[in-house]
Order: C-alpha cells, then structure tokens, then sequence
C-alpha cells in the first residue's frame, strides 16, 4: 500500500493534480489517462469504482457481460501504476488481439504463451524487468513452469487481473484445471491486489472463486445483464437460406456469426452463401486447428464477412464489430444462446441477434440429451432446453425474458428493441430488406437496428475511411479494429474534423493515434468535406484533449526511467548507458522515447545520428508516409536497425 500511494503522488506531479486522502489518484487524473491512452471521455458503469479500488490495493470480482468494457478495469490502473501487471487468460488468440490493441494506443505490453517461440519469450521476459512493460499477458499453465515463479519474485507487480476467472471453479460452465495453478497466487503475493473478471458466473461460481484465490475481502462488482444495443428476434424457421440472405443483405458488408448444430450444417449453408456472392468461411471440430485458425484470422482482420461456425466459435474473440448473430438452429441454452449472441455489437453500436426457431430441431436435441446416462445431469440439460423453447414461444418482452433469466429485474413494459415489443423488427426480416435511407446533401445512414444514440453519419464517407483503415491494418498486420473501430469511423463520419484537436474529440481517439494515424484519416476527411461543401461540426459535449489543464504527456515513474534520465544529462551515450545498467540497446532507446515524450525539452544532441544516416531515414519515413518502422526498414535493409530508426524518429517528432 505504501508503494501505491508513493505512486499517487509522483503521479500527482506528473499531471498537475491533487491526491485525495482516501484514493490513490483522483477521478480527474483517471478520466484524464482514459481519453489519453484509449480515447474515450467517461466510464462505462462501474468501471470508476471497480478501478479506484484496485488503485486503493485491494481486490474485487468483477461480474461483467461481454462488452461491457471488463479489460479496461484493469488495462487501466495498470498504466497509472508503478511496475508492471500480470494478466492471465487462457484464451490465446484474444492475448494476441488485446496486446495489439494496447500497443497501439501507445502503451508498452506484451505476451508469452504456447505460441511464443523460447527466444523472443527470453527478450519478453527481459523487457518485463528492464521496467519496458507497462502489462505482461500470460497463460495459467506458464506459472508452473520451472524457474517463472522465481522470475514473477523479480518483478514490481502492481496488480495480478484473472480473466475468464470462472474457470477455476468447478461449479462454472468452463472449468479448466490449470486454472488451480492460481490458487498460490496469494500466498506468493500478499500484498499485490488481484481482480478476478468473468462474464458469467452464478451466485455459486462468485463465491468459489473468492475461496479458491483466498481473496482478501473482496468487493463484488455486478455489471448489468442488459445490451439495450442488440435487438432480439425469433423467427419461424422457413426457406432458411432466404431469410439468411434477406439478413446478411441489410448488414452487406458488415461481420456476421451464423450458428449451426452440425459440422455438415455450416459447410452447406456456407457454400450456398458463396454461391450467391457472400465472403464465407467455415470453423468447427471436424476442421484441422491450422484451418481453424486461418479462418478465425480472416474473420478478425474483415478479408471475409461471415464466418458460418459451431458453437466451438467465438471464445476470446475480440472482434467489437460483429453487427448481426444468426442461430440457424436451436441453442442448447438460454446461458449458451446470451453468450453466443453477446459477441455481436461489442462495441455499443447497434446489432441484430436473429434465432430461425422451430420444433424440429429439439429433435436433434433430444437425441443427444437421451444419451446422457447421469439421471440428474439428464434432467438439467433437459429443463435448459425447455428454456429455450419458452424464449422461441414467447408473446412478451424477449429482453425481460433473458434478464429475468440472470435474476435481473426489468421494470419497462416493453424495450422496444425486440420483435415483441416492436413487430417492425420481424417484418422488416420476413417482407425484406428496406432500401438505403437518402437524403439531399450527400448519401446518410444509421444501419442496424435502433440505438439510444442513432448517428446520422455520412456513409461515403464511412466508407473511404473503411478503405484507409483496412490499408492501415494491413501494413501494420493488425485487424483493422486496432486501428479505429466503427464508432470512431461513424463520428468521424458526421462532425468532420478538419484538426487535430477536433479529431481528439472523436470517442476512440488518444494521442498515440491521433499522432500515428490522424494526418492520413484528417487528409480523407478535409478533401472529401472540401469536394462536397461541408463544414467542420462541433461534437456534443466533446472537449479537445490540448484544452484540458493537465499535459498532455505519457505517464512514466520509477527508477528505471530516472536512472537513463540522469545519465542522458550527464551526456552519456546510449552504448554506455545500456553497459552501466545492464539493459539492451533497445530497452535503453524505449526509455528515451518514453522520456522525450514526457518532457520533449530533456537535451539529447549529442545521440543525434550521423547527418547523412539521419537524412537517408527521415526521407523514407515522409516516403512511406507514416511512422511505422516495419515499412521504412523494408525499404532500407539490414544496414539500418530498429533502434536506429527509433532514435531518428525521436529527433523528428522534436521537429
């Protein structure tokens, strides 16, 4: 506790602010680095509450559905923290999306998993105690692993997050015994706070967890079952293929999941899809894991829209703009089918969840179930399925169905955003697919179903800025989510920033993508806002991030940082530096970059690269047209390295 307050108050000096008595940090300075690092003006519910308490040190249980923004709760107290923070998830591919994701908006992570060849897991593990990474991800079968435990002790650890933490419990829907690889994690580390998320997990499953990570009287954060963004409709199961095609034409282009009960199942509807245009691919059991994985790649980065699947999809899959979840077929229960339609619309924007019901699948059902020998497993199994059946029948609010499910309570007569409450949903399916709204001045739209917050953005526009983002992936390799998400696209798309402080405005957009990607998206945005006569709009409620009273700087503290700061004045050269300290040449320029960026008037001439080399690289950067290293040492070879690159690109955004 000590540690984290001493933090609080360098921190404090860093951004210009006040410590309150009973918080770490103040919720200025919180709401300060979560526009900075991710973009976004305010919290989502809870997310303040459940990030100062893991600020104060101590641990809490958070209870979230998916997409309701679980990762930040610890991303966040993270960066604002002294050391580094441990994450484990057994999901590995959602490691490899969540690290991208942080990495570009600027913040140093990175993971180490069965996929991580022993050398770059060595340079990892290396940068993780230089004090270089700010969120190391790890897999819970790592921390057995002889000699981790030793090098964990050789960390600062500021906090230990537990994704998917139902795993541990053998009452969750998904218990995985290298999860009791955790249960030491207290003992080991009495005094690091440790928050335990999941999406799901009953009563029962709440206080296993508690138990089997011996949490020191943890506080229970409950997020809201209710996604207002999703529209729920159930269907009659009826020339299944039109009603498939009716839908996916409204959403053209956009990501859609579609369920099947049957490996067989997703390979025909798949190839029928394709027959009539549709960018499927497939992904079940019977497909070999390197098939399975390519397809699951080709989704994630948009090379296809659809990905017809087995309920075997979708497990730590991040990708936020999943815009309509079809179920071909019966789910098997209301647990499964919320889960399985909570991978659409992650990212708040409207998203349809369509189930095509009819008797005949409990058929298929049922013959399984019959096989089950446990009488009592039978029954339960069985009465799931009664569920579903109840929710395909239902004449009342489908969304008060669900939460009421989850022992949520829902007050409103009708939500309006279900084929009960407004019919028009389930017309709009079965009489076809409604033409593009239009209006006079340029081509508008608000696809999807209805939202809290409909924006009326223009969709020429949206479209260009989909282009220059896939470009952007695609040279970064990264899915093009990474870059900006929809959202961001949708609200640039309707206010028009001409400027760089009127693209930080934009929700999504921190300072590490307004600097890496803003010229190219502002660039976009100014030549089609000047062909078609429109005018920048001022965003409700927005305030550029240059006007607030805080700099706007990277966070760093600790010594590791002071003690390259103090040498660097001290005229010391980067060789040197990095053999006094025992680091890597790129550990040290890390440090330097970090450095400048918090206080770009740290004099550092005397590394300033030979002129004719300096010259040479600052050209192919304005040729390559961006900051990305990868491009610009393509066209330049071995001769010039990595760090090299970086320490010129230092000196230019000194420029």
């Amino acid at each position: 506790m000590q540690r984290m307050v001493h933090h609080a108050e360098s921190m404090a000096e860093i951004l210009g602010v006040s410590v309150n008595p009973g918080k770490v940090v103040g919720n200025d300075c919180m709401k300060h680095t979560l526009k900075q690092y991710f973009g976004y003006e305010t919290f989502r519910p809870l997310q303040e509450e459940i990030i100062g308490r893991v600020m104060d040190g101590k641990d809490c249980v958070v209870l979230m559905p998916t997409g309701g923004g679980k990762s930040l709760c610890f991303q966040l107290p993270a960066i604002m923290s002294d050391g580094i923070a441990l994450a484990i998830s057994p999901l590995i591919s959602l490691m490899k999306d969540q690290v991208d994701a942080l990495q570009a908006n600027g913040i140093a992570a990175d993971f180490i998993n069965s996929t991580v060849p022993p050398d770059e897991a060595r340079h990892i593990l290396r940068r993780a105690q230089s004090g270089e990474l700010k969120i190391l991800y790890i897999a819970p079968e790592r921390l057995p692993v002889p000699g981790f435990e030793d090098f964990l002790r050789t960390l600062c650890i500021s906090l230990i997050a537990i994704d998917e933490a139902h795993c541990i419990s053998e009452w969750g829907h998904d218990f995985r015994p290298d999860y009791r690889n955790l249960q030491s994690l207290r003992e080991k580390f009495p005094r690091i706070p440790i928050i335990a998320l999941t999406a799901t997990a009953t009563e029962k499953v709440r206080a296993d967890i508690v138990k089997q990570l011996d949490l020191n009287e943890p506080r229970v954060f409950i997020s809201s079952f209710n996604r207002p963004n999703l529209s729920y409709s159930a269907i009659p199961k009826k020339d299944s293929l039109q009603t498939i095609r009716a839908l996916l034409g409204k959403h053209k282009g956009e990501s859609a999941i579609i369920y099947c009960f049957s490996r067989n199942d997703t390979e025909k509807i798949a190839a029928q899809l394709a027959q009539y245009g549709f960018k499927t691919a497939t992904y079940h059991a019977g497909l070999t894991a390197d098939v399975r994985r390519h397809n699951q790649e080709r989704f994630i980065r948009d090379e296809i829209d659809i990905m017809v699947a087995t309920i075997a999809f979708g497990m730590g899959i991040d990708k936020p703009d999943v815009r309509l979840v079809i179920h071909h077929s019966l789910p098997k229960s209301i647990e499964g089918y919320y889960q399985e339609t909570g991978r659409a619309g992650r990212d708040g924007l409207p998203a349809e969840c369509v189930l095509l019901f009819s008797y005949a699948d409990t058929f298929k059902q049922k013959f399984f179930i019959d096989q089950i020998e446990d009488v009592a497993e039978q029954k339960n199994v069985r009465e799931k399925l009664d569920e579903v059946l109840r929710y395909g029948n239902l004449s009342t609010c489908r969304r008060r169905f669900l939460l009421r499910y989850f022992n949520e309570g829902y007050d409103a007569t009708a939500c309006g955003n279900c084929d009960i409450c407004k019919p028009a949903l389930k017309a709009v399916v079965i009489e076809g697919v409604p033409g593009a709204h239009t209006r006079q001045s340029s081509q508008r739209a608000s696809r999807g179903a209805p939202s809290a917050e409909p924006l009326d953005y223009d969709m020429a526009l949206f479209e260009a800025l989909r282009h220059l983002r896939t470009q952007e992936a695609t040279a970064l390799q990264v899915p093009p989510y990474v870059v900006f998400g929809d959202k961001t696209l949708r609200e640039m798309a309707t206010y028009f920033p001409q400027s760089d402080a009127a693209l930080l405005q934009i929700t999504g957009v921190g300072e590490r993508k307004c600097a890496q990607f803003g010229k190219k998206f502002l660039d976009v945005i100014r030549r089609y806002a000047q062909q078609h006569h429109i005018k920048e709009k001022v965003r409700p409620s927005g305030t550029a991030l240059t006007a607030s009273p805080m700099p706007a700087k990277p966070i760093y503290t600790g010594s590791t940082y002071d003690g390259t700061k103090r040498m660097l004045m001290q005229k010391i050269s980067i060789e040197e530096i990095a053999k006094r300290r025992g680091l890597t040449l790129g550990t040290i320029v890390a440090h330097i970059e970090t450095i400048i960026a918090a206080d770009p008037q740290t004099d550092i001439s005397h590394l300033h690269p030979p002129q004719d080399r300096f010259d040479t690289i600052a050209a192919t950067f304005a040729k390559t047209g961006g900051t990305a290293l990868a491009p610009v040492r393509h066209i330049l070879g071995d001769g010039y390295s990595y760090d090299e690159l970086r320490l010129v690109r230092v000196f230019m955004n000194l420029r």
